[in-house]
């Protein structure tokens, strides 16, 4: 979870990547940001995110960004 929490606040260091649980619904991020965020993801953790996989509801927080790189371990 550190990682992640890291990874995403190199991209807004100015949200609290902690609490948040509408990065998307609310447009903190954005589609270049989400790539960035799969690429670190894919490269940090030795994952595969397939396409089904990027849906709004596992980048909408820190937490759920987390259980889809555990379910993808």
């Amino acid at each position: 979870m550190e990682k992640i929490i890291e990874i995403l606040t190199d991209l807004h260091p100015e949200v609290d990547f902690d609490s948040c649980t509408t990065l998307i619904d609310d447009q903190i991020l954005d589609s270049l940001d989400i790539v960035t965020i799969i690429s670190e993801l894919s490269s940090e953790f030795d994952i595969e995110i397939p396409p089904q996989e990027i849906v709004a509801e596992n980048f909408n927080s820190a937490k759920a960004l987390y259980d889809m790189v555990e379910r993808l371990s």
